[in-house]
């Protein structure tokens, strides 16, 4: 089996997905968005190396919590999608074990492997940081084309998906922008709900810490309210919150 390496993990998540979920948090990302708040999650680190079977015994433990609440496990990170095999191992032995499964992904990985990881996911959310490809590219460092591939082999999956999109001020929060994200939204298939996330500045810190420069210095966190008018005026007709 392959094993996986993971930054971190939390056992009793509320906002991961459906009910109380464990989040396993993998390590790697090829994105570079600059509202990250994880920027020690983006190099593979092989600090924190863990077997499908090690992970997955863990996760039991916590089985009646995910079978009280309708929850389940929600693998994040970093993007989980770069540790296709132990992402796979570990997702067909959740489900030989009966825990609901779910990825949180911005769709950038290894193309072949993603309908066998599709296939063993109950639920994908979906990140989409932009949906114009020079606006993306802006903000992420890396090619909006490179998510098609995903989305395509969600198309064939039919694997239900949670759109979530992050609105930062004066880049992503006026209406003309959500208008065009709810356009983007419909493109896309197997769509069950919408959640627009405020920015906030809580890894700033870690960026500090890490001796690098943070990318939005002098834009202030998102108002919360308002994010939640935006959300309730355009996106209440794909079921509103998580």
């Amino acid at each position: 089996m392959a094993d996986g390496f993971i930054h971190s993990f939390e056992s009793m998540g509320l906002v991961d997905g459906p009910g109380i979920r464990s989040v396993v948090f993998l390590q790697g990302c090829k994105l570079r968005c600059k509202f990250c708040h994880n920027p020690d999650t983006w190099s593979i680190s092989k600090k924190n190396i863990i077997s499908p079977d090690d992970l997955v015994k863990k996760l039991l433990r916590f089985k009646p919590y995910y079978e009280k609440s309708g929850g389940g496990v929600t693998f994040s990170g970093g993007e989980p999608l770069l540790q296709p095999e132990f992402l796979l191992q570990t997702l067909a032995l959740c489900k030989k074990n009966g825990l609901h499964t779910c990825i949180d992904t911005a769709g950038v990985g290894y193309e072949e492997h993603y309908i066998d990881i599709l296939n063993n996911t109950d639920l994908v959310l979906f990140d989409v940081k932009h949906y114009i490809p020079d606006s993306y590219l802006e903000l992420t460092g890396y090619e909006m084309n490179k998510t098609e591939p995903f989305i395509k082999a969600l198309k064939n999956s039919h694997t239900p998906l949670y759109v979530r999109h992050v609105v930062i001020p004066s880049i992503t929060d006026n209406e003309k922008h959500i208008k065009g994200l709810k356009d983007y939204i419909k493109t896309l298939p197997n769509v069950k709900m919408v959640e627009l996330l405020p920015y906030h500045m809580l890894g700033k810190n870690k960026y500090q810490a890490m001796g690098i420069s943070y990318p939005l210095e002098n834009i202030p966190a998102m108002d919360k309210q308002t994010c939640i008018e935006l959300q309730n005026k355009y996106f209440n007709d794909f079921g509103g919150n998580l």
